[in-house]
């Protein structure tokens, strides 16, 4: 029997989450209703709680990071069954436009995020359309799964930058994603991975996901990339922080020939100098990448379940909805854990 109405942690201003009783979204016919088990806290949701990101469609239920299981589904909806253990791919486009055809969704004109634009998953339930519902396997669990979406943002940030066999790399930043890129690059048989970060215990972190060598002191780290890749300079740069600085930094690790994947959001206004010479002469290439949608999904859902990803240093804390408001607080001002999850219902 499904309730009238569901606990959700609603954003209701900037830094402000009120746990309220709201009705259960409505299962149109084309859209399948999930039960969320666990929803992990990104990035993009601490913009949002900061005030920097979708605030004009506050109040709002954030959360787009879930794993659940379906417990109704709509009239014209065939294919899956209640209880049917489940994820979603959070990007809804117009499904017909020239960048819903080449999997941009993102760019299509309509499109809406859930959990961004529209509520989501911080919540006992999410209203989903079937076609974007993706079934899970056994094997994982519902914490390990509700990674699928960061993995898959990560699945196509490497297919766009093209990272190749031997080819060396260094990841600026090793949060979570940038822990998640490092993972990705070693599967790719990247060589040497390089990682920058200055944190201590996430720079231990990145050498147990794949780093070769983890950078802690800025200065002079052009000099020792350039020590690690016979003098050129890395074949491909990540920037997963999103801090000007470290974007003109980006720059100058790359070598001539290299490409930069711009990766770490900054806010809107963020600007840095740019020199379209070097750019030419060099046959250096800049390539923006933020989410994954489609096939993306399907693919780091493939690897995730045959444990081509360590997913244990991102499932360390999870906490119950009712503490929401201490999880963005803590994540913002002494984050204890790479990745934070919310574990709404149990397994």
């Amino acid at each position: 029997m499904i309730p009238a109405t569901m606990k959700a942690a609603v954003l209701t201003a900037p830094r402000h989450f009120e746990l309220q009783q709201v009705a259960v979204p409505v299962c149109g016919d084309d859209d399948v209703l999930i039960r969320v088990s666990h929803c992990s806290v990104c990035g993009t949701d601490v913009h949002i709680f900061n005030g920097h990101y979708s605030a004009d469609k506050l109040p709002l239920i954030p959360g787009h990071e879930f794993a659940g299981e379906i417990v109704a589904t709509g009239a014209r909806v065939s294919g899956f069954n209640l209880g049917q253990r489940v994820i979603a791919d959070i990007n809804i486009g117009c499904g017909h436009c020239f960048y819903c055809r080449h999997n941009e969704i993102l760019n299509c004109k309509q499109v809406k995020q859930i959990g961004i634009h529209m509520d989501g998953a911080f919540a006992e339930y999410v209203a989903v359309p079937a076609r974007l519902v993706i079934p899970l396997n056994d094997n994982l669990s519902f914490s390990e799964a509700c990674l699928t979406e960061p993995f898959s943002c990560v699945v196509r940030a490497h297919k766009k930058i093209g990272l190749s066999l031997a080819e060396s790399v260094v990841i600026i930043g090793a949060g979570a994603i940038g822990n998640m890129h490092i993972q990705m690059a070693r599967l790719l048989g990247a060589a040497p991975i390089i990682a920058l970060e200055l944190n201590p215990q996430r720079a231990e972190l990145a050498l147990r996901c794949g780093a070769d060598v983890v950078i802690s002191e800025p200065e002079g780290a052009l000099e020792r990339i350039k020590d690690l890749t016979e003098g050129r300079g890395a074949d491909v740069v990540i920037e997963s922080v999103g801090h000007p600085a470290l974007y003109q930094q980006a720059l100058t690790f790359m070598r001539p020939g290299g490409r930069l994947l711009a990766f770490g959001l900054t806010e809107a206004s963020t600007e840095i100098p740019l020199k379209p010479y070097d750019i030419i002469l060099k046959e250096q290439m800049i390539q923006g990448s933020v989410a994954g949608m489609g096939e993306d999904m399907y693919q780091a859902l493939q690897l995730l379940s045959h444990q081509r990803f360590d997913t244990t240093p991102f499932c360390a804390g999870i906490h119950p909805l009712d503490e929401v408001q201490q999880v963005f607080d803590q994540l913002i001002s002494a984050p204890r854990h790479l990745k934070m999850q919310l574990q709404i219902a149990s397994d």
